[in-house]
């Protein structure tokens, strides 16, 4: 007796899922390999670079996978209207969480920023100039969520990313 045509669907259809998913995977290892190559050639020639990219990379991993586990939901058949459900109730839970603590991610998305685009880096010499209270200090790390300022007294100040990016910064320079 044959297989019936309800099975070879079936077989074909594994098949077919099977070879997406493996797709699916090359190019997620693809994707991760560029991110890191790039971030890798941003910082090359700066050692005092490397831990914030560990920092940056981690954060785009965690962007990286959620999309690799969704489209493998969807290759494996989990219904879509079921998935958006998921999904929807997944990102609204973790929207009150943020909404609840908004600044959490407003820092995570500053480091980000300072990360690639701002003029300061490690060990220099900064003022964050404010009406109150002005801070100088040399910058000893910037991390996801604080910028870490030693100052001549050699206290150690941190600046949440939000509050830094929204300064004004005074950079001293080796005269």
């Amino acid at each position: 007796m044959g297989i019936s045509t309800n099975k070879k669907n079936q077989i074909e259809m594994m098949k077919m899922q099977t070879i997406e998913s493996v797709v699916a995977v090359v190019l997620f290892i693809i994707i991760k390999l560029l991110i890191s190559r790039y971030i890798d050639t941003i910082v090359s020639g700066n050692n005092s670079l490397k831990n914030r990219s560990k920092i940056v990379k981690k954060a785009f991993n965690i962007i990286i996978i959620s999309t690799f586990i969704i489209i493998l939901l969807s290759i494996w058949g989990v219904d879509q209207s079921e998935l958006a459900v998921f999904i929807g109730s997944v990102l609204t839970v973790i929207g009150i969480a943020l909404f609840a603590q908004w600044s959490i991610l407003s820092n995570i998305t500053s480091g980000v920023i300072i990360f690639f685009n701002h003029s300061v880096k490690l060990d220099d010499t900064i003022k964050v100039i404010d009406k109150d209270y002005e801070i100088e200090g040399r910058i000893s790390d910037i991390g996801l969520f604080f910028v870490v300022l030693k100052t001549k007294e050699n206290e150690q100040v941190n600046i949440p990313n939000s509050v830094f990016m929204n300064k004004m910064i005074k950079k001293k320079t080796n005269a």
